[in-house]
């Protein structure tokens, strides 16, 4: 059967703490992104169980709610309608996101922005290294002293050469800067009239630029090392980061009429001075500390197996991104990203604890959601598996944990390492430099989950509504309204109200129909006549009922109702069931009516009173 789009997106707000509690919405392919301002409002069990929501997570700050291609966009076209909510995109949704975030997350939030956009080359130049380092090793093939293999080898290795040059452009466009400047500051700090980074043990000129004033030892003010920054990264997005701060002061300061040649040019210079007499010296020299930790970390079994073990609560936290830098760092300076294999070991861990739940639980919407996710987190990504099922769970991400532990302590005793770095899990194996070895530990970190998670997890049993409790309430027998195809018995107990006196002028004027209202001394509402239900509203508060003789009747639950979104009603019928006179349909809360400021008269229409005659309200219908 079609989804309800409109139902979808009016249980979503409901569940959400409807209109007023959204910051921001947007949708991509597949979800439907929501900001929220008070979280404490989100019913998430309830938003898990609504009818076309595949799954739900968080993520960034975000409130992201699977809902699927084709689809998500008409749920949100019909949320937007509903709750009022402004059309945003995705930037804007990430931008609200993140002013929500945690400082930690905010400083550290570049470092991704800066990496991510630049993983294509890293990625496609890691790929052709390995293919070319595999096939010169190729005993008896001969293929390394050809000339193919110093091509290749040269197109291979130009992403990590010039590194410096591509983390500049990336970093000026995260920063706001000219990014045509940011090369000029990337290729600045890796000039050919530079000695490279690489060959810096054997020695490098200097230059004095404002005289020899000793500061120390080995450091004199002014001094400029005429040494090259290939190797490093975080000098890099200082640099550019410093230059787009300028760029932009200048931009306001400087008259218009010379701001085009005074502004690149100071900045351009100024950012050289800066860059290389202080960003560049202290900077590299911290980035070498940071790299030689993260080294001894990962080569040391235990180091391996704690980052193994946390590297999914990084994911969690949106810090991941920041081994970017230490994984650049890695390949730029000694060729081998020996992170690569933690990564990969907690990541297809999440894949075999996701999987587990998968195959083990009954749940149909479940199993649709964590098949898939596992799927996806066997090739790397693994936010679905995590916040879409693992963290729901909560023991699969601890058995996740556990597994990327030991695959991790495996990998740091096998010395295993790659040739790029943003892969990982099944497409790993192009860039690994020992696929026996990544086969061994991933079977390790993914079993060990997956049977983790078979021993730990049970899934739960579905809460059942408890039934409704059987009405204390004697069902009327008086008729309210009647006319030649039949009556109408009173819907709740109360004293009747003249339809001219029902706090409502679209009910009074009668251009809905003819009736009354019912000012109810209880909270019940029951069928009028033997009938079928035709309407259930989706705020719960009105019900629509037609019988056999063709008269159609509106139940109208208070005035202006709507605006509780359904909270203090129950339904207790769908559209299409068949009633008897005297059931009860629906429940409803008199107390919450009365504290929303509305009134709970109960309104009862012939919406079609125009089809018959000898039409009679109140007393006169008996």
């Amino acid at each position: 059967m079609a989804l309800d789009y409109h139902k979808c997106a009016q249980e979503i707000s409901d569940n959400i703490g409807g209109g007023s509690n959204v910051v921001s919405a947007a949708h991509c392919a597949t979800r439907l992104r929501l900001v929220i301002a008070d979280n404490g409002k989100v019913n998430k069990e309830a938003l898990e169980n609504v009818d076309g929501v595949k799954g739900m997570f968080e993520s960034n700050g975000q409130l992201q709610l699977i809902i699927g291609t084709g689809t998500v966009n008409k749920v949100y076209d019909e949320f937007l309608a509903i709750t009022g909510a402004s059309a945003a995109s995705k930037e804007d949704v990430k931008a609200a996101a993140a002013a929500k975030q945690p400082w930690y997350i905010r400083l550290l939030k570049p470092i991704g922005d800066v990496f991510v956009p630049i993983l294509p080359a890293i990625v496609a130049s890691g790929l052709m290294m390995g293919l070319v380092e595999a096939l010169a090793k190729i005993p008896g093939l001969g293929f390394g002293d050809t000339d193919w293999f110093a091509f290749l080898d040269m197109a291979a290795n130009t992403a990590f050469a010039y590194l410096p040059v591509i983390v500049a452009i990336s970093a000026a466009r995260v920063f706001g800067g000219n990014i045509f400047l940011g090369a000029v500051i990337g290729l600045m700090m890796i000039h050919s009239a530079l000695t490279n980074g690489w060959n810096a043990a054997n020695g490098y000129d200097v230059w004095y630029l404002f005289g020899h004033i000793k500061i120390t030892e080995n450091y004199t003010l002014g001094q400029i090392n005429q040494l090259g920054y290939q190797g490093h990264v975080i000098p890099v997005m200082l640099a550019v980061l410093f230059m787009s701060k300028l760029e932009a002061k200048l931009h306001k300061v400087v008259p218009e009429m010379i701001d085009l040649f005074v502004t690149p040019l100071t900045t351009v210079l100024v950012t050289a001075l800066v860059t290389f007499t202080i960003i560049g010296p202290i900077f590299s020299g911290l980035e070498t500390l940071v790299l030689s930790g993260a080294e001894k970390l990962v080569s040391n079994p235990i180091g391996s197996c704690v980052m193994g073990a946390i590297y999914p609560a990084t994911v969690v936290m949106g810090l991941h991104h920041m081994y970017n830098v230490i994984e650049a760092g890695m390949l730029a300076s000694k060729g081998l990203n020996t992170w690569m294999p933690i990564a990969s070991a907690a990541n297809f861990a999440q894949f075999g604890a996701c999987l587990a739940v998968g195959i083990k639980c009954k749940n149909q919407k479940t199993k649709a959601v964590a098949i898939p996710s596992s799927m996806s987190a066997a090739l790397g990504i693994t936010e679905p598996a995590i916040f879409g099922v693992n963290m729901r769970f909560f023991k699969p991400f601890v058995a996740g944990m556990i597994g990327g532990a030991a695959g991790a302590l495996v990998a740091a005793f096998m010395g295993i390492g790659a040739s790029a770095y943003g892969v990982t899990g099944i497409p790993g194996y192009l860039t690994i430099n020992n696929a026996l070895l990544y086969t061994i530990v991933l079977a390790i970190s993914g079993g060990l989950a997956f049977a983790i998670t078979n021993v730990i997890w049970k899934e739960e049993e579905p809460k059942k509504k408890a039934a409704a409790p059987a009405p204390q309430v004697t069902a009327p027998t008086n008729a309210v309204i009647s006319c030649n195809a039949g009556k109408v018995i009173a819907p709740a107990v109360g004293s009747i109200v003249e339809q001219a006196a029902i706090p409502d002028d679209t009910f009074a004027s009668g251009v809905l129909g003819e009736g009354v209202g019912i000012n109810p001394t209880e909270g019940v509402v029951f069928a009028p006549f033997d009938g079928e239900i035709t309407s259930v509203a989706d705020s719960k508060h009105a019900i629509g009922i037609a019988n056999e003789a063709g008269m159609e009747v509106l139940i109208h639950v208070g005035v202006d109702t709507v605006a509780m979104n359904g909270e203090g009603f129950e339904d207790l019928v769908a559209e299409g069931d068949k009633v008897k006179a005297g059931q009860l349909i629906m429940t409803f809360d008199r107390e919450a009516i009365k504290k929303a400021n509305h009134p709970d008269c109960v309104v009862v229409l012939l919406t079609n009173s125009d089809d018959f005659s000898d039409v009679k309200l109140g007393a006169d219908a008996e």
